[in-house]
C-alpha cells in the first residue's frame, strides 16, 4: 500500500532521539535526581531543563513510535511486523538486559563477600604505640611494611618544621622495632623536591598473607613521594615523584630520585578533583594487567569544589593513573575511584584477598564526623570499588589516638593481622600504633 511520506514526522524522530540522548547526559549533572552515574558537583539549571523535557520526551517518542509502527503494519500486514519487531528489538533487547545485568554483578561486590573481608581483616585488639619521635616538636606518619630476609622494615615520614623526610625502622616481630635512618633527606638545593620528601614503598607484593617483598622492576627498588619546595605542613604546591635504588631496601640510604615529578596539580592533563594539591600514592605491580598497564598507582589529591573553606578540611579523593615504565604515568579515567560527599578520602593501599582487589584507605571529616578513621572498599577489576557501609576498621578510642586513628598499612603473618596506622592525641602527638586480630599484649611505648 502506497503511504504520503511527512517529512516533519521524519524532523520529530530526530528531534526525540537527540533529546533522549541530551535528557541521559545532563542526569549526569542534574541536581537532586538519582542515577547510576553522578558528578560531584551538579547543576540546579540542568535540573530545569531536565523536568521541561521530560514533560514532553517521552509522550512524543511514542507518537511518532506509535505513527511509524501504523506505516510498517500496512506495509508489511501484522504478522510480518510482529516478526519483525521480534528479531530487531526483543531478542536484542533480551541480550543486552542480561549482558548489563551480568557486567554490573561483576562490578558490585555482594554484600556476604564484603562481610567475610571485614571477618578476615579486622583487628579488635590495640597494642599501642610502636614508632614515636624523640620529641615532641617532630610528628611521625603514613607507615609502609615490608620483609627483607628474617626481618621487617617500616618506612615512614616524619615532619620536624620544616617539611617531610622519610626514614626506615627494622622489626623481628612487627612489635618492637628500632629505627636505623633516614632514607630521603631534606637538600639545600633548588631542587622541586628539596623541603618535602615524603616516601611510601611500591611494588610489594600485594598477595593477603604472602610474602610482604618488595620486587624489583629493572633491577631496582622503588618508592613514590610527595614532593615540594616551600617549608612548612604540607605547604606549597606539592607533586608526586618516584625514588629508586639497587642498593639493599633494608639498609638506609639516600634513594635516586627523578628529576621532575611524575605527577603534578600543574599537568594540562589534570582533573578536576585534583587541581590544587596531590597527596600520598601507593603503586602496585599488576602482570596480568587488568587495566591494560602493568603498574597502577592510586593517590589522593584535593580539587576545586572544596572551595578550601574551612581549610583544614579540604575535599581530597582518590584517583588513579598507569604506566607501562614506572617513569611516564597517564591518568586513568576522569572521575575518582573511591570518594565521598565530603571530607578525606584517602591514603589508599592495595592488597588481594581471593579474587577481590581490597584497598584500605582513612576517612576524615564526613558528614556528621570530626574525626580520622580507617575504612576498606573492594574491587574485582582495580576500577569500580564497592565500599565498605559497616564498622570501621580502626577509630579513636585511646588516649594515644584521641583525636585521629588513620592511614592504613595492614598484613596477615602467620595467622594474625597487624594494622599499623597513625595516632594522634588531643596534645597533636603523632605516632605509628597498632591494632591486631589477637590479642598481643599492650605496648609500654609513649609520646615523649
Amino acid at each position: 500500500m502506497k503511504t504520503d511520506r511527512y517529512h516533519y514526522i521524519d524532523l520529530l524522530r530526530i528531534i526525540a532521539i537527540l533529546m533522549m540522548f541530551v535528557y541521559h547526559v545532563f542526569m549526569v549533572f542534574a541536581a537532586d535526581w538519582d542515577w547510576h552515574i553522578k558528578n560531584m558537583e551538579t547543576s540546579n539549571t540542568l535540573l530545569e531543563i531536565n523536568y521541561w523535557m521530560a514533560s514532553f520526551r517521552m509522550p512524543l517518542l511514542f507518537f511518532v513510535s506509535g505513527y511509524i509502527s501504523y506505516i510498517l503494519m500496512q506495509r508489511l500486514g501484522l504478522k510480518a511486523f510482529v516478526m519483525q519487531r521480534q528479531y530487531r528489538i526483543h531478542i536484542t533487547g533480551l541480550v543486552l538486559l542480561f549482558a548489563v545485568v551480568a557486567l554490573q554483578a561483576q562490578q558490585t561486590v555482594p554484600a556476604e563477600k564484603m562481610q567475610k573481608i571485614y571477618e578476615e581483616i579486622k583487628t579488635p585488639y590495640k597494642y599501642g604505640l610502636v614508632v614515636t619521635a624523640d620529641n615532641s616538636t617532630k610528628k611521625i606518619d603514613c607507615p609502609s611494611v615490608f620483609r627483607k630476609g628474617k626481618y621487617w622494615y617500616m618506612t615512614w615520614i616524619q615532619f620536624d618544621g620544616r617539611g617531610y623526610e622519610t626514614w626506615l625502622s627494622k622489626s623481628k616481630d612487627l612489635l618492637n622495632w628500632t629505627t636505623l635512618g633516614k632514607i630521603m633527606s631534606f637538600s639545600d638545593t633548588a631542587d622541586w623536591d628539596n623541603n618535602q620528601k615524603a616516601g611510601y614503598t611500591a611494588l610489594a607484593n600485594t598477595k593477603w598473607e604472602g610474602s610482604y617483598k618488595l620486587k624489583k622492576y629493572k633491577g631496582r627498588y622503588w618508592l613514590s613521594y610527595i614532593g615540594g619546595k616551600e617549608r612548612g605542613y604540607e605547604s606549597g604546591q606539592l607533586a608526586i615523584g618516584l625514588a629508586s635504588t639497587k642498593r639493599n631496601p633494608a639498609k638506609p640510604h639516600e634513594w635516586d630520585r627523578l628529576p621532575n615529578p611524575v605527577l603534578s596539580a600543574t599537568d594540562s592533563a589534570v582533573r578536576w578533583w585534583e587541581n590544587k594539591k596531590l597527596y600520598k600514592s601507593s603503586i602496585i605491580w599488576d602482570k596480568s594487567k587488568t587495566t591494560g598497564y602493568p603498574f597502577v598507582m592510586y593517590y589522593n589529591a584535593n580539587g576545586d569544589t572544596s572551595n578550601n573553606t574551612p581549610k583544614w578540611r579540604w575535599f581530597e579523593r582518590i584517583g588513579m593513573a598507569v604506566s607501562n615504565d614506572m617513569i611516564h604515568w597517564e591518568r586513568y579515567k576522569t572521575d575518582p575511584v573511591v570518594h565521598h560527599k565530603i571530607g578525606i578520602t584517602g591514603d589508599g593501599v592495595i592488597q588481594k584477598i581471593g579474587d577481590l582487589w581490597v584497598m584500605f584507605y582513612f576517612g576524615a571529616f564526613w558528614e556528621g564526623r570530626k574525626d580520622a578513621f580507617n575504612r576498606f572498599a573492594c574491587s574485582y577489576d582495580l576500577v569500580n570499588w564497592t565500599d565498605w557501609t559497616g564498622e570501621d576498621l580502626v577509630h579513636p578510642s585511646e588516649d594515644y589516638d584521641a583525636k585521629y586513628a588513620h592511614k592504613s598499612y595492614v598484613v596477615k603473618w602467620k595467622g594474625v593481622v597487624y594494622h599499623f596506622y597513625c595516632a594522634v592525641d588531643q596534645k597533636d602527638n603523632r605516632g605509628i600504633a597498632l591494632i591486631t586480630s589477637l590479642n598481643m599484649g599492650s605496648s609500654q611505648l609513649v609520646f615523649k
